[in-house]
């Protein structure tokens, strides 16, 4: 049992990021990541179109043996986490979560600036489960819509993306947050254009939350895989004409083995 994989899924390649987390903290483990390129991007989908995706996804990896299933699209986190959970027999985690929990910690004037896509932060998942821990916290939202865009053409540091950061986190700034969350796989990538505007303050990548809760929980359930292993297999519903060159960013190593797949037909 403990050989067998971890299943992550997002809608597209951005959940790469967690990947390079959960091999930085869990390098004996066996992955199978699915990208669901072809149907991107999820935040613009109707609510219901999301939940089938994300079952569909959800049944490949376990199709492919998976013992545990990160759900790390937070589109799909924010509408069908618990749909998921009650529907499948594997632990399931979400991208949400475990990021809140850090902030919430982390936090010493009890405000916290989340950003992400419009779905996400208009969702309301963020305030909701902010306040489930502290009530008394105060979370200022931002939809970041520009930021996805500028990280797959690489503009990491490009003159424009400092000037579209300011624009979006001028407004937290001013709101005195001394905790900003990242809601989306791109935004890590952004790091050092977002310390340039916000300095610093305590910065929560969900990414890095999920690798250590894994962690835990697999130490937990006796589901870690403590013989050899550490492999990658990666599946996309679409090939991009640069879907490579933008997935070794994210991934932070080559991606030497992919494979497209048909899922939900």
């Amino acid at each position: 049992m403990n050989e067998k994989p971890i299943g992550i899924f997002d809608s597209g390649i951005g959940g790469l990021t967690v990947v390079r987390q959960l091999r930085k903290v869990l390098p004996n483990e066996n992955i199978i990541y699915l990208g669901d390129t072809a149907r991107l991007p999820y935040g613009s989908k109707s609510v219901d179109s999301i939940i089938q995706y994300s079952i569909n996804n959800a049944e490949f990896l376990l199709s492919r043996g998976a013992k545990y299933l990160v759900v790390a699209c937070y589109s799909s986190t924010s509408v069908a986490l618990e749909i998921l959970v009650q529907r499948f027999p594997v632990p399931i985690i979400g991208v949400i979560q475990p990021g809140v929990r850090k902030a919430a910690v982390l936090t010493r004037n009890r405000r916290v600036g989340v950003i992400g896509t419009s779905l996400t932060i208009f969702s309301g998942t963020y305030e909701k489960a902010f306040k489930a821990i502290d009530s008394q916290l105060q979370v200022m939202g931002r939809a970041c819509p520009l930021f996805v865009p500028l990280v797959e053409e690489g503009w990491l540091e490009h003159e424009a993306t400092e000037i579209i950061c300011r624009a979006y986190l001028n407004p937290l700034k001013d709101d005195d947050v001394d905790t900003l969350l990242l809601g989306c796989t791109h935004y890590p990538l952004l790091m050092k254009a977002f310390r340039k505007v916000m300095g610093e303050i305590n910065y929560v990548d969900a990414a890095v939350e999920i690798g250590v809760e894994l962690a835990d929980d697999l130490r937990t359930n006796n589901l870690l895989n403590s013989g050899g292993g550490g492999k990658l297999s990666i599946y996309l519903t679409d090939l991009s004409m640069n879907f490579k060159e933008i997935g070794e960013r994210f991934l932070g190593e080559p991606m030497t083995t992919f494979s497209r797949v048909a899922i939900g037909v």
